[in-house]
């Protein structure tokens, strides 16, 4: 259900029902909070590309699944606190840059694992939905989270009320997505951008994601005071002693992440 492979200390984690859209069972959900903690703690990965096998990116919960749950009158099966709340904040918090490529449909949850990762590359075929209104549901997996900081409140109030679907050239104008390429070109493009963060400052980046995270929740003197205390760590690493001394022999930088 899951394909892990690393190449250029990325790792490439593939979803992989393509005959279901990749919707989400139990045993899924398992297998990618898995490979999400294997790159995270894993030397030899330096960034995160996560896709979807098929026509598909993800089409969210696997509705037959959660039905049968209903039905044995288990309701959610805790699915919301048990899997998707771990997989979207090991996503969003993980010490280095995860990126999206967006090959097709990305509904409900899955629309929201795509929101939470740092960067989205989608192909022109791509389309995003906010399902969860059209089956009587409030959003889950960090949606209200990601969406309203990708969009603003008002625009993610619209998207999430009325569960209108978003093509790709409309994500873009919005600014859910980063870049939009032809089909044929997503793996390449979306490769070839993890490729280019993983050869980077990897201790730097970790630390902006904390920052913009704790800037979305806490006022100005909060923040400064926390972006002092992330640059004086990063001022210690391997990286920046490098950097700073390539920038002085006007040589380009080499980075290790440490």
């Amino acid at each position: 259900m899951i394909r892990y492979d690393v190449s250029d200390a990325v790792a490439t984690i593939t979803l992989d029902r393509p005959d279901a859209m990749n919707s989400l069972t139990v045993s899924l959900k398992s297998a990618l909070l898995d490979a999400l903690r294997t790159a995270a703690a894993g030397d030899d990965v330096r960034a995160v590309l996560l896709t979807g096998a098929g026509r598909a990116f993800c089409a969210g919960q696997d509705l037959r699944e959660h039905a049968t749950n209903l039905e044995a009158g288990k309701g959610l099966a805790d699915t919301v606190r048990l899997h998707y709340n771990p997989i979207v904040e090991l996503i969003t918090t993980m010490g280095k840059p995860v990126v999206a490529a967006v090959n097709g449909v990305a509904a409900g949850a899955g629309a929201s694992l795509a929101f939470a990762c740092d960067l989205r590359v989608a192909a022109e075929r791509a389309k995003f939905a906010m399902a969860f209104s059209g089956i009587g549901l409030a959003p889950d997996s960090g949606a209200s989270w990601t969406l309203r900081r990708l969009v603003g409140p008002a625009r993610a109030t619209e998207l999430l009320l009325l569960g209108e679907p978003l093509d790709a050239a409309r994500a873009l104008e919005l600014g859910v997505v980063s870049r939009v390429v032809p089909a044929d070109d997503l793996l390449k493009t979306a490769t070839e951008l993890a490729v280019r963060l993983a050869q980077g400052p990897t201790k730097a980046y970790a630390a902006t994601k904390r920052a913009l995270a704790f800037a979305a929740s806490h006022g100005l003197a909060e923040t400064l005071e926390l972006e002092a205390a992330l640059q004086d760590e990063c001022a210690a690493t391997e990286d920046h002693l490098a950097a700073t001394r390539a920038f002085l022999a006007k040589e380009r930088p080499v980075f290790h992440g440490r």
